[in-house]
């Protein structure tokens, strides 16, 4: 990404059309109310959006800060809002999901078709013995059964946790013990770049030792994969959930009844597992999701990119789009398989016109050419999205102009697994747009940019990213660790007397002279690849579970096409040093680090050093390697115990 300074010096601007204006979703009434009365605006969104069985008289409990309660004397059912009640208004017949499968099979459900199907997975579960409160790990590739999956359980009180398919059966494992899942839910595999991936292999491996809590395993067929088979314990898809009624009553559950946990990488190493509850969370995912990208929900074709391991395939593939009535596209494989086109094919036969996917794919097809989106009839398109991190502005100008026929407007979303729904952004509608900037906080959100000391900076200056007052899809705790909770998030503004506690997001911020927000990436230890927080604890302990590693640091470096990669400083034992050549080392390594977390980990570089550099107190001081991996001249070195090492590792690696 361009300096910060570029980017505060951008001076194109691209304010709405006229045309899109006079049709757009959110107007300035929506910023004036929510000014006005932040929390009636919420009360009267949550409304206006939900259907609630039991309606709430208190739309904010904040008197245990942090620990926030949203609507919390009104029940609702999610999947009910999400499936049933558009059937009941007349919209059974409207496409709910247009499914594409990588080698091209596909299916196109309505919400009648998808709510019958949900029905019968619901019953199927309850009869595997999942009821409320219950914890369900789903492990799929994005096939309509993962959709299914989540608003079954979601249907029953139950809580999900998804975990992304290209992780490892070690970091499912950790998943599943953390929230002892009762069942899990998988494939025998998914399509990936011209392959079928196996899955139900890596769940039986987390599973191998039979100490788990969990009783079942219910397998989909999708890649004709030969699985093993633990009888008692496996069960097909198709022969239990296809083959049960698609009668069953939603039951309302309170607001605050937990809704899912999904782990994300945190500075420990230690996987956190961020809970989500229902109400605010679907109020807020349902809000952004109409408002942000003007959704029109009788002509509109949407399609979010992301895959539902993701809290981005939580929040706008799931529960936001369904929740509003759209009919949206999901995708299985990846954007260049079989060809470097294939989005953009999608795109043409479903006629999207709501696009929402990450800088790093973005960049990936300007590395293409525009040759390969313009094979293709992409005038359907009005309005494109970006998420996972900031977006430069050559990346915005090129998606604009060669994606979005240079008249689609760009929402740049800043959000985060922790905030359950998006937080600062343009309205397409009313905002002129800064190429590269995420812009402002949305009506009823509020955020700002602190110094160290928690006092708000001025336009033009940088400071930390820090969320003032709680809002609706907060994250409620992490999972069975509540001073985990408080620290993480709330110890650097803690509040007291009589300020709350404000949140802080890890973020580094800038604002520019009009007060617009330009993220300037994490400020501790956690990267930021393809839009996938990792952490650099849980790839240096990795590294360091290898028998031929004595110690690693792990920096994100700058690259061009994944915003962030991972590069490795590995040192080796003195008993290993023989054993193979540095490069049959790095590659050793960068293939055990895939196996251990997922391929998305995999470092882009390991060099294999003598020393690390170390301060006096023994921290590594990772800015000095994050400086080599990034070929920059090396900061100050004096507070290091021994100068000499940063010279030893730049010279070894040239």
């Amino acid at each position: 990404m361009n300096s910060i300074d570029s980017l505060l010096h951008e001076t194109r601007r691209f304010p709405p059309a006229p045309a899109f204006v006079e049709n757009a979703v959110a107007g300035p009434e929506l910023a004036e109310a929510a000014a006005a009365d932040r929390l009636a605006f919420w009360g009267d969104q949550s409304r206006q959006l939900l259907s609630w069985s039991t309606p709430f008289t208190q739309t904010l409990d904040w008197s245990e800060a942090p620990f926030a309660k949203w609507f919390a004397d009104g029940r609702l059912n999610v999947a009910y809002n999400c499936l049933d009640r558009h059937v009941e208004a007349g919209n059974g017949d409207r496409i709910a999901l247009h499914w594409e499968g990588e080698p091209g099979d596909s299916r196109s459900i309505t919400y009648e078709e998808l709510t019958a199907d949900v029905k019968r997975a619901a019953n199927t579960f309850a009869e595997l013995g999942v009821g409320h409160g219950d914890r369900v790990a789903i492990y799929l590739p994005m096939i309509p059964e993962a959709v299914v999956a989540m608003l079954a359980v979601a249907r029953l009180g139950a809580i999900h946790s998804v975990v992304f398919g290209g992780f490892s059966a070690d970091s499912l494992r950790a998943r599943i013990d953390d929230a002892e899942a009762k069942l899990v839910i998988t494939a025998d595999g998914g399509w990936r770049k011209g392959k079928v991936f196996p899955l139900k292999n890596a769940v039986d491996a987390a599973l191998a030792d039979g100490a788990s809590t969990v009783e079942h395993v219910l397998v989909v067929r999708r890649g004709e994969n030969t699985v093993e088979w633990t009888e008692g314990r496996d069960l097909w898809w198709h022969d239990t959930v296809e083959e049960a009624s698609d009668e069953h009553d939603a039951e309302a559950f309170e607001a605050e009844n937990p809704l899912f946990i999904l782990y994300t990488s945190g500075t420990t190493g230690k996987p956190k597992g961020i809970l989500h509850t229902s109400g605010g969370y679907l109020t807020q995912a349902a809000y952004t999701h109409k408002n942000v990208f003007d959704l029109h929900p009788e002509t509109d074709v949407y399609w979010c990119t992301a895959d539902v391991g993701w809290i981005t395939g939580h929040s706008y593939v799931v529960y936001g789009p369904l929740a509003n009535g759209a009919t949206q596209v999901i995708y299985e494989g990846t954007p260049d398989t079989p060809h470097p086109a294939r989005w953009w094919e999608v795109v043409e036969k479903y006629k999207v016109s709501i696009f929402y996917s990450a800088p790093t794919a973005i960049r990936s097809f300007m590395k293409i050419g525009r040759q390969e989106p313009q094979k293709y009839d992409l005038s359907s398109i009005r309005l494109l999205g970006s998420v996972g991190e900031p977006i430069n502005p050559e990346a915005w100008i090129w998606y604009r102009d060669i994606i979005g026929a240079g008249a689609a407007p760009i929402v740049d979303t800043w959000w985060q697994t922790e905030t359950g729904g998006i937080m600062i952004s343009a309205l397409p509608g009313l905002t002129t747009l800064k190429p590269g900037s995420a812009q402002v906080p949305l009506p009823g959100i509020s955020v700002d940019v602190l110094s160290e000391d928690g006092t708000p900076v001025g336009n033009g200056e940088g400071g930390l990213l820090v969320v003032t007052e709680p809002w609706p899809s907060m994250l409620r705790g992490i999972w069975g660790d509540p001073e985990r909770f408080v620290e993480t998030y709330w110890s650097k503004f803690p509040g007291g007397d009589g300020e709350p506690p404000r949140y802080f997001a890890g973020d580094g911020a800038r604002k520019d002279e009009d007060g617009d927000i330009w993220l300037l990436g994490r400020v501790d230890d956690v990267m930021n690849v393809s839009g996938h927080r990792l952490s650099t604890a849980e790839i240096e302990s990795a590294l360091v579970s290898h028998p031929w590693v004595a110690e690693s640091a792990v920096v994100g470096a700058n690259d061009e096409t994944t915003g962030q990669a991972v590069v490795a400083f590995v040192i080796v034992k003195a008993s290993q040093a023989d054993v193979a050549t540095a490069a049959e080392a790095a590659d050793v390594l960068r293939a055990h680090v895939a196996q251990q977390i997922g391929a998305i980990a995999r470092p882009r570089q390991v060099f294999i050093v003598t020393e690390l550099p170390k301060t006096r107190s023994g921290k590594i001081m990772r800015r000095l390697l994050r400086d080599v991996a990034e070929g920059r001249e090396i900061g100050d070195t004096t507070t290091l115990a021994d100068t000499n090492v940063m010279q030893i590792i730049t010279d070894k690696l040239k």
